[in-house]
């Protein structure tokens, strides 16, 4: 299980860098760096400057991009979304194409081919997962989830491309991202479980409803943060000075800052029960350590204008501290199974 266990683990923490890439190539306003998916400018190594694109290019990737809408637009009419349908086949925001960036371009290109190489991490984690589909076949599922989720994560991908970065489009694209994380976590403790020690007392069932609410908080925070930034986008393009974007986006920023503080305080609760039961101290205030940082990130986007740099941080230190505060739940109840049998031994 070690290697299953490293292997597993190698891919987390390639997935958080992809979380912070991303967060990137969306400040730095690069997600239209390419106009075309999977290739670039229909290249798997993209041009680095406009003479080796050919002079119609702009008209060329909206008409592909047009295609692919259309295509979309079916899907969403299948589930009766016609209004949406509609406006992602008619609205002129939709069809406009960007000027040839080469930074831009290299930058969506870098979050592409990590984006491949966590494709290709997560299916060695599902193929090296068949060894144990008798005797542990949870890690197998498991693993075929997440393989189909990262499947589903691209598929998207090429869709907030050709929707030409759709405010919704991207927020849809941001919750596989984020059950990917789970997933990886959970496979991450199941092939370490072997290892973990019981200390301490069995922690209440009001412990465990406080983790699990202290997720699902955290789960809607991360996803206010992304309609946050829906609306930043919004007011971006009427607005030039930056200092009047949070301001303008009002009541969105409102409940995300309150929310803020939601989570800080659960789990602020969670840690001091923690630390009486002598349970995994060190761990719960790892998640207070990255909530905190998260938060400070937050204001400091607030206070000083909203800066590209701290953008990715912010989400990256909210997504570590989601999969934290989960492999925290699920190790706190390992324990718990280990506390019932006297020999260590567990069933995965």
């Amino acid at each position: 299980m070690r290697t299953f266990y490293k292997l597993s683990l190698s891919t987390l923490v390639a997935v958080y860098l992809l979380i912070m890439v991303g967060g990137v190539v969306r400040s730095s306003g690069s997600g239209m760096g390419c106009p075309d998916w999977p290739k670039c400018f229909g290249q798997w190594v993209p041009p680095t400057s406009a003479d080796q694109l050919p002079e119609n290019y702009k008209e060329e990737y909206a008409a592909h991009r047009q295609k692919k809408n259309e295509k979309f637009a079916r899907y969403l009419s299948a589930f009766g979304m016609n209004e949406t349908a509609d406006k992602i086949l008619t609205d002129p925001a939709v069809k406009e194409e960007s000027e040839f960036n080469a930074v831009k371009t290299w930058i969506e290109y870098v979050n592409r081919l990590v984006g491949v190489t966590i494709g290709i991490l997560i299916f060695s984690v599902f193929v090296y997962s068949w060894r144990y589909r008798k005797v542990k076949p949870a890690l197998t599922i498991t693993a075929f989830i997440t393989l189909v989720l990262v499947i589903f994560q691209g598929w998207l991908g090429s869709i907030v491309v050709s929707t030409n970065l759709t405010p919704w489009v991207i927020t849809v694209h941001m919750f596989p991202a984020l059950l990917i994380v789970l997933t990886l976590v959970w496979l991450v403790h199941r092939a370490s479980a072997h290892e973990t020690v019981a200390i301490g007392a069995t922690p209440s069932r009001f412990t465990n409803v406080l983790f699990v609410t202290g997720i699902i908080v955290l789960l809607i925070q991360i996803l206010l943060g992304t309609q946050v930034r829906e609306a930043i986008d919004r007011v971006a393009v009427e607005l030039a000075d930056r200092k009047e974007w949070i301001s303008a986006v009002g009541l969105d920023f409102i409940i995300h800052r309150t929310f803020s503080w939601i989570v800080l305080i659960l789990n602020v609760i969670l840690t001091v029960k923690l630390w009486k039961m002598q349970r995994t101290n060190r761990f719960a205030l790892i998640v207070i350590i990255l909530i905190l940082g998260t938060i400070f990130t937050g204001i400091g986007m607030a206070w000083f204008a909203v800066p590209p740099f701290l953008q990715p941080v912010h989400l990256t230190l909210a997504t570590i501290s989601l999969g934290v505060q989960f492999l925290l739940l699920l190790r706190v109840n390992e324990k718990i199974k280990l506390a019932q049998n006297p020999d260590g031994s567990t069933t995965v």
